[in-house]
């Protein structure tokens, strides 16, 4: 299929005294570099700080998401955290989708909330939360809300931004997830992710590119440092946690 975002670049200097300019991802765009999405599934891993999120955010926000998460119509504002990075940033788009959705973890409360307010407000019929399987989102598990999210909103032929799904989900529920998925790329849909699942680096065909201090590099996901400490750790848990522990 083709994808709707094809490579994503800096289009404009960000201040020098920014924070931003502090992080790895950033600083790769900042000299020269460029992310190309040639698969429908790219997903971005790597250590705490590195910029993963931020530049999620930063490419959902420039397409037209709201930055805590949610449809593209949806216009709501709990607390304005997100960078102005996407300000700086030319997404280089092939196509537009017919469908969309940002998936955040930690606002994906207030996404829930947003869903129950707007059929208080409009009391639309049928009642908005019908595409989101029929129950309020908050009146399920954590996880089980995640799945019936992708379930029943995600409706194909989409750009769906991820940030952390794996957060609310057992191993059960992300081989769940990577089926999902499967069946929405097999109806031309686009999904970038950022995760630190082993499991979900493992999607067939996808492209994994790994952030670290030295910048962004594209790998195969057995090559990445989060691949090699779970391996690890599962083949000799006990020598793993002796080296952890100093014993």
């Amino acid at each position: 299929m083709k994808t709707y975002i094809d490579s994503v670049r800096l289009k404009t200097p960000l201040d020098k005294s920014s924070y931003l300019t502090k992080l790895p991802a950033v600083k790769f765009l900042l000299n020269g570099g460029r992310l190309d999405f040639s698969s429908p599934v790219t997903i971005f891993v790597g250590e705490n700080g590195t910029g993963k999120s931020t530049l999620l955010e930063a490419i959902a926000v420039a397409f037209g998401f709201n930055p805590e998460g949610g449809s593209r119509n949806f216009d709501f504002s709990t607390e304005a955290t997100h960078s102005e990075f996407f300000e700086h940033l030319t997404l280089v788009k092939r196509a537009y989708p017919r469908d969309g959705f940002f998936l955040r973890a930690e606002s994906y409360y207030n996404v829930a909330s947003y869903i129950n307010r707007l059929d208080d407000i409009m009391s639309p019929s049928p009642p908005i939360i019908d595409s989101y399987g029929g129950k309020s989102l908050h009146e399920q598990s954590h996880g089980e809300s995640f799945l019936a999210l992708i379930q029943n909103r995600f409706g194909g032929k989409g750009l769906y931004i991820l940030d952390e799904p794996e957060a609310a989900l057992s191993p059960n529920s992300i081989m769940m997830l990577i089926a999902e998925m499967d069946q929405l790329v097999k109806n031309d849909s686009q999904f970038i992710i950022a995760t630190h699942s082993p499991m979900l680096m493992a999607f067939p065909g996808a492209d994994v590119y790994e952030f670290s201090k030295d910048g962004i590099e594209q790998k195969d996901y057995k090559e990445t440092e989060h691949f090699q400490i779970m391996k690890s750790f599962l083949q000799n848990p006990e020598r793993m946690l002796k080296i952890i522990l100093g014993e």
